[in-house]
């Protein structure tokens, strides 16, 4: 019998080795039937330790008794969706349309939402994008609540406590049933004259309310308008005015201090984000129109005024030195906690399939941070991006405010954000103070980009949460 030499036993051992490790990758990627995101991390600092006692994320509700100032039942049904434009495409509502009725209050004022799930099968939340409502508010799938199923409702109870143009959204599949309607504008404070510019992709055409093309709003001359818009798609958008200068009024809510008029710039809108836009309509009788690219705009006027529309700008608002500076109200050099975020990709196994994806501090998902703090912390975070496309950071339950860009601090006024958009090859330092306890999502708002992993959490020392991720619950 011949003997098989060394030589040819070493290719062997090694296919076998290799074909053990890559069974092993799988079999560690499989996620359970069912789990809690506290169970996510390690924790960075704290040794891998979770605390699973203390205060339920179900009892961080907003108040419970007394009468609604503003009171909303939403139904969300699987439909056919009819835009403003006449199209139709099949998708989900709110009460017959989408975009939801645009829900509007008034600062202090006490917001009551019902939500009944008619019949969208894969169940339903709706998240307050950008407010910093208690936590049991949120709307999070399997974090700060079950998803809405077929036949059920939910009551969300909330006070209006900040002014600005925000928005709501499912929060349960949402990669899928964001993009396809469940979604509406959700503004306080807004004066008469202001106009909502409600971005939305369907079917391939952006449109501005669902209306693709040109939408005329009447305005009087010499008038100041604002135009809040709001980019609910998953991509970055860029808007721009044609026909006058215009200010940048407020980003993601918050207004901006000494706010200089800006001509033949466009600003960049990160999905998820906002922009008030203040636009003067000329005395001669001419219009403004606010142009949101792939041919939507609004056109501001008297009625039958047009302009002509400008070439989209090549440059960009550069938000970290527009407008003055002014106190912040806390200081990011006393941090009591740092922490790092870093996005990239490489292959791998999620969830027991094989891929190209995301990876948070070199980890893939669910072996991704969990982000510790406790109540009254200053919290200074660098979100670093090395990984070949640009994505949208969204924080739930926090306003940051940026303090540099690859190493350039921030001069201009306060640049506070909730939906921030970190480029390929850039860097971020943003800072907040931990004043909302409970158990926060960190992701991008690229909605597909969180489905493929790239999300993490925020959670408060001594918070857990009953809810369970899987099953019934699939909050991306």
């Amino acid at each position: 019998m011949r003997r098989i030499g060394w030589r040819a036993v070493i290719p062997v051992v090694a296919a076998l080795a290799i074909v053990g490790t890559l069974g092993w990758a799988w079999f560690d990627s499989l996620l359970p039937e069912s789990y809690s995101v506290m169970d996510m991390g390690p924790p960075p600092g704290h040794g891998g330790m979770h605390h699973h006692d203390g205060v339920s994320v179900a009892a961080l509700t907003g108040p419970r008794d007394g009468p609604a100032d503003v009171s909303v039942t939403l139904v969300a049904r699987a439909e056919r969706v009819t835009l403003a434009d006449g199209r139709s495409v099949m998708g989900y509502t709110l009460n017959h349309t989408s975009p939801g009725p645009q829900i509007r209050a008034r600062r202090g004022q006490l917001v009551e939402v019902r939500l009944v799930n008619e019949s969208v099968a894969g169940g339903v939340t709706l998240h307050w994008h950008g407010y910093d409502v208690p936590n049991a508010e949120d709307g999070v799938a399997g974090v700060t609540q079950d998803a809405v199923a077929p036949g059920h409702d939910h009551v969300y109870r909330f006070v209006a406590a900040d002014a600005g143009t925000y928005w709501y959204h499912s929060h349960q599949l949402s990669h899928e049933q964001v993009q396809r309607g469940l979604f509406g504008a959700l503004i306080v404070d807004a004066a008469d004259s202001d106009r909502v510019a409600l971005v939305h992709t369907y079917a391939g055409r952006r449109t501005i309310g669902g209306r693709a093309g040109t939408t005329a709003v009447s305005a009087a001359p010499g008038a100041t308008v604002r135009v809040r818009v709001v980019n609910t798609d998953q991509g970055t958008m860029r808007a721009w005015v044609s026909g006058a200068a215009y200010r940048i009024g407020a980003v993601d809510g918050h207004e901006r201090a000494d706010a200089p008029p800006v001509r033949d710039l466009a600003l960049v809108v990160p999905a998820g984000g906002r922009a008030d836009l203040e636009v003067v309509v000329p005395d001669g009788g001419g219009a403004v129109r606010v142009d949101v690219g792939a041919g939507a705009g609004l056109l501001v006027g008297p009625e039958g005024a047009g302009v002509e529309a400008s070439a989209e700008p090549r440059a960009s608002v550069d938000l970290l030195s527009y407008g003055a500076p002014e106190p912040l109200g806390f200081d990011p050099g006393a941090a009591t906690q740092r922490f790092e975020y870093r996005i990239g990709r490489r292959p791998g196994f999620l969830d027991g399939r094989p891929g190209l994806w995301w990876t948070v501090n070199g980890r893939l998902y669910p072996d991704v941070p969990m982000f510790m703090v406790g109540l009254g912390d200053v919290v200074r975070m660098t979100i670093e991006n090395h990984s070949g496309e640009t994505h949208p950071m969204h924080l739930h339950g926090h306003h940051a405010v940026v303090l540099s860009r690859d190493g350039v601090a921030a001069t201009g006024s306060p640049w506070w954000t909730d939906s921030l958009e970190v480029a390929d090859g850039e860097t971020y330092e943003i800072a907040f103070v931990a004043d909302n306890p409970g158990a926060w999502v960190d992701h991008c708002h690229n909605l597909a980009h969180a489905a493929e992993g790239l999300m993490a959490h925020l959670a408060y020392e001594g918070v857990t949460t009953p809810y369970r991720i899987g099953g019934g619950n699939q909050p991306e």
